[in-house]
């Protein structure tokens, strides 16, 4: 190859770089020039799906909550009145025993042995009276012949009364000694459901002991002690005076479900002034059990029902700073954030006192992209609260 071959190659590599240079510079103008038009052009704001409802009138119950400790109205420690060996037992644990069923027995032979005892010396102490009296009817004829002195007379009349004495004395230790028989055998106080025994036969039983036997519980019926701060005495002492029932429901854990429905039966006759609370009693037939004693409850006190009340379905209601609002859906589809006054919160439903008007369309779910203006569209219908 010649020089002049060679400087010809490197010009012609030269010229098609500088060409392909330009081409990329052109084409990144070009791609700049078609996204800043791109992004100068008009935009179209997204519309969001959201669950709308609307709002609705029912009855709504006026609810108080309260948490209540579920109470026995009876709850009795079986414990033995005399001391001696627990002989026999006669129930099992968690059985229901009705009043008077036997539950245990004492060994009665020292108590049958002291009652035999009482027994005789009431018997000798009858025969000694028999005795003294007839002794007296033969001083007073003797008396009467002028045959004894008035002072042997009087001191017949004294034995006697002292031998009717010592009979009554008798008659109460042969009482005691048949109670205390009586006492082996021991029974059930009330009706209710016996618990864990708490001594095993073969042990030795102390009179009046602390532990006792077994405790009984009666669970039909069953009350529900609870309180409520003082404000809302009007309206609970309202309802009761105008002489109807004021229902309480007690609900599960989740405050969803009803486990028993009662009355509520007094208000305590004071506040407690460290609290200001004041203490309620509410019975339960609790025919299947559902209460439980010791057991902790939700309590819905109804006071009285809120009439045409408007109502939404409580996720529609957000928390602000300003206090509770939610997003109206207006007849173009576009949404309006509105301040409400909520008076009542249930489960599944807020009322609403001020801000939103019958009927008028809620958005339910997918607040978190709304604002003033957002377009919505309904992606799933949500049911409107029943009327009541």
């Amino acid at each position: 190859m010649t020089p002049s071959d060679a400087v010809s190659n490197r010009g012609r590599r030269w010229l098609i770089g500088a060409c392909l240079a330009l081409i990329l510079v052109g084409g990144v103008i070009w791609i700049r020039i078609g996204t800043s038009a791109g992004a100068s052009g008009p935009t179209r704001a997204p519309v969001v799906p959201v669950t709308i409802a609307p709002a609705a009138r029912r009855n709504v119950e006026i609810a108080l909550n309260a948490i209540g400790t579920v109470t026995p109205e009876s709850m009795v420690t079986v414990t033995s009145r005399v001391t001696g060996v627990l002989n026999e037992v006669h129930f099992s644990e968690g059985q229901l025993v009705k009043q008077n069923d036997l539950i245990a027995v004492i060994d009665p032979r020292p108590y049958q042995a002291a009652l035999v005892q009482a027994q005789g010396q009431l018997e000798r102490d009858r025969a000694l009276l028999a005795n003294a009296r007839i002794d007296l009817d033969r001083y007073r004829a003797a008396y009467q012949e002028h045959a004894i002195s008035q002072q042997q007379l009087a001191t017949q009349e004294a034995a006697v009364s002292g031998y009717e004495g010592t009979v009554k004395l008798d008659q109460g230790s042969l009482d005691a000694a048949q109670v205390n028989v009586d006492y082996t055998r021991i029974t059930s106080p009330i009706d209710g459901r016996a618990g864990l025994r708490m001594i095993d036969p073969g042990n030795i039983v102390s009179a009046n002991g602390t532990n006792g036997l077994v405790t009984i519980t009666k669970l039909k019926p069953i009350s529900v002690i609870f309180t409520l701060a003082q404000d809302f005495l009007p309206d609970v002492a309202l309802e009761i005076r105008g002489g109807k029932p004021i229902r309480v429901d007690a609900l599960d854990r989740t405050q969803q479900r009803p486990i028993a429905q009662g009355e509520l039966l007094t208000i305590d006759n004071q506040i407690d002034p460290a609290t200001g609370t004041m203490r309620l009693k509410a019975m339960f037939p609790n025919d299947d059990t559902a209460l439980w004693p010791g057991e902790f409850v939700n309590l819905r006190l109804i006071v009285g029902v809120r009439e045409n009340a408007v109502t939404v379905p409580a996720r529609s209601v957000q928390s602000g700073p300003n206090g509770s609002y939610l997003f109206v859906v207006k007849p173009d589809m576009t949404v309006e954030m509105r301040d409400v006054v909520v008076l009542q919160t249930e489960p599944d439903i807020v009322v609403i006192g001020k801000g939103l008007a019958p009927d008028e369309r809620v958005v339910v779910d997918g607040q978190y992209r709304l604002e003033q203006g957002t377009k919505v569209v309904q992606q799933q219908a949500a049911p409107a609260p029943s009327k009541g």
